[in-house]
């Protein structure tokens, strides 16, 4: 049964302030940047290469309101990324935070036993000294420590502004990221919910069983684990038992180990957003006409049209504190791992367990389709 507790019961060993950025290595950052700018609705924002003084490796870094995308593709085989796009293909690297201070984070993390990828380092330019540091977390995804507050440069040294040709595309308004969802081995979750917990000191503030999430072939299991100030929000998901494969080891098995699975995008108008995205090309999970037949009663009053939420096919939940309205796309590669969620939060903290068969009877259908239920 579904635990949720809003109590900080953790330990706040070094502030982080909020997500920086995400960076994902991809085989053709070209491609990548003009998809989530034609599809997603990012804008460019700043770029580093040969033309800069990075020689071995691109980065594009694009923008939507808060979130940050660094797209990164490596430019000969010794650089780091041609080896882990080998093994996983495109997908997050790192879960980049902001902090006060690179040096103490790291420090902070490796005392309580983390792996470190690399202490502070710094890089300074004319506006300024940029500091960063990292540690590693589940299957090869890192954490960055990222500290900028003696830079005042538009991303960090050697980046130019990235200008690029105006595109049309319908504006999603997305505003900040919601949370991200890792993936783990059978047996492995409780394991990271202990490294966030004794590492970062933070709260575990929901647990899911395989009751909660479920079909009638698969299960998963999952924690959720949140900053002091609710900035960082990590859904920990481990595949249970069942009949047939579940989402989970399809990831784990296409994506060669642990990973960033989904990451939810938060928005103040899901029906706009959605209507956007539709129209710039998302592929949206489809969701059967019957899930609608007695939301009402489920749900109760709430803001939006009914009639819209069906013809968009948006989930809504509800909880003791409010409601939120979510929908998921279909994997955005090739191999079937990475897909985003797009959440509007009306006083709900929650993740919509009420949705979760609906869900992933929805997932399992496009396993199915894929050979690999």
């Amino acid at each position: 049964m579904a635990m949720i507790t809003t109590e900080w019961t953790g330990t706040e060993y070094f502030p982080i302030t909020e997500l920086s950025h995400l960076e994902f290595y991809v085989g053709n950052a070209k491609q990548a940047v003009h998809y989530y700018r034609s599809v997603f609705g990012f804008q460019p924002h700043a770029y580093s290469g040969p033309e800069t003084g990075q020689n071995d490796s691109v980065s594009y870094v694009l923008k939507q309101n808060k979130i940050f995308f660094v797209i990164t593709t490596p430019l000969t085989s010794s650089h780091p990324a041609s080896d882990w796009l080998k093994q996983h293909g495109d997908g997050v690297r790192d879960v980049a935070f902001s902090v006060d201070c690179a040096e103490t984070a790291h420090d902070s993390c490796v005392s309580r036993n983390a792996k470190s990828v690399h202490s502070s380092k710094s890089w300074e330019d004319k506006t300024g000294i940029f500091k960063k540091s990292a540690i590693q977390t589940y299957g090869e995804t890192i954490h960055s420590f990222v500290e900028t507050k003696n830079y005042d440069g538009l991303w960090a040294p050697d980046y130019e502004p990235l200008t690029l040709p105006e595109l049309k595309f319908d504006d999603p308004g997305l505003l900040f990221i919601d949370h991200i969802v890792g993936n783990v081995e059978e047996g492995k979750m409780n394991e990271w919910r202990d490294f966030y917990e004794n590492v970062f000191g933070f709260t575990n503030f929901v647990v899911f069983d395989e009751n909660d999430i479920s079909t009638q072939f698969s299960a998963l299991k999952s924690r959720v684990m949140r900053s002091k100030n609710w900035k960082i929000k990590f859904p920990i998901n481990e595949p249970a038992s069942g009949l047939k494969k579940s989402q989970i080891e399809e990831y784990l098995d296409f994506n060669e180990g642990p990973g960033v699975q989904h990451i939810a995008l938060l928005t103040e108008d899901i029906i706009k957003t959605i209507t956007a995205l539709r129209n710039n090309g998302v592929d949206f999970l489809y969701v059967p006409e019957t899930y609608y037949d007695d939301l009402s009663n489920r749900i109760g009053t709430i803001d939006e049209a009914m009639e819209k939420l069906r013809d968009l096919g948006i989930l809504v939940d509800r909880d003791d504190e409010g409601y939120l309205l979510q929908l998921f796309s279909k994997p955005v590669e090739d191999r079937p791992t990475l897909f985003y969620e797009i959440i509007q939060r009306k006083g709900s903290r929650g993740f919509g367990q009420g949705n979760f068969q609906a869900l992933f009877e929805s997932i399992e259908r496009e396993q199915d389709a894929r050979g690999n239920l």
